[in-house]
């Protein structure tokens, strides 16, 4: 349990939170300020530790929180892109005092992500596994590593199609320990407008996906308070919880 060093204090801002959560107003704002932001490719503007990061800063922050309580001693990645996540769990994880491991997946991953990640001081730290991430190898060679540990979060963050995301959660889940995170990136997906060079859009993203899953699983915990505090968030309804309990239906 994380000490609570001013309790006044978490009270006070947990009312704040509770009433930006309730007000429609903002949440639109929130909504439009997000598309335009995808319109600039806001996001892809940060590094982390000098490496592309492709993430936004809200979530970031609230990323490292999640590590510092539910301390993961292993983290796994579908989706790797430039390498910038991969590198700022394993950070995260040595700024906590945590066991760094990080475990990065993807059908392709490109030179400049390899060589980003040989260049940082985690070079050691991460494993990068090419292949697709719900292919039976990869998850055989997945399941193996993590069977190692003894707390597991995962962060689906690669092909955002509702079927691609749904058999990732099928596979997925099953790796996060209890007291651990599931992140669903890009849930975002559903409040934004259609993009015509994707496959994937409104109704048919990761968004749609992980409703439909979580609906009928009773493991996991939808923190929205999570996603209230991001605001700015790539991923609504995308932060779970898995609890220590199964939850009775």
């Amino acid at each position: 349990m994380t000490k609570v060093w001013d309790e006044s204090f978490e009270n006070w801002r947990k009312e704040f939170l509770k009433r930006q959560s309730e007000d429609e107003n903002f949440s639109q704002l929130s909504k439009v300020w997000l598309q335009k932001s995808v319109n600039h490719k806001y996001s892809y503007q940060f590094d982390w530790l000098g490496v592309p990061i492709i993430q936004m800063p809200g979530d970031l922050i609230v990323f490292q929180d999640i590590v510092y309580k539910t301390r993961p001693d292993l983290i796994i990645e579908t989706g790797i892109a430039r390498g910038g996540s991969l590198i700022f769990w394993a950070s995260i994880q040595q700024l906590c005092d945590i066991e760094v491991k990080v475990l990065g997946i993807d059908i392709d991953i490109r030179d400049h992500a390899i060589q980003a990640i040989k260049g940082s001081r985690f070079n050691k730290n991460i494993e990068l596994i090419q292949g697709s991430s719900t292919s039976e190898n990869v998850i055989s060679i997945v399941s193996d590593i993590a069977s190692n540990f003894k707390r597991v979060m995962v962060v689906l963050d690669s092909n955002h199609t509702h079927d691609h995301v749904m058999e990732e959660l099928k596979l997925y889940s099953e790796l996060v320990s209890p007291g651990c995170m599931l992140l669903v990136l890009d849930t975002a997906i559903d409040d934004l407008e259609i993009d015509p060079d994707r496959n994937w859009g409104p109704g048919a993203s990761p968004k749609s996906a992980v409703i439909e899953f979580m609906a009928k699983n009773r493991d996991f915990v939808n923190m929205k308070d999570l996603e209230d505090r991001a605001a700015l968030t790539v991923a609504p309804h995308g932060y779970w919880l898995k609890s220590q309990t199964r939850i009775q239906a």
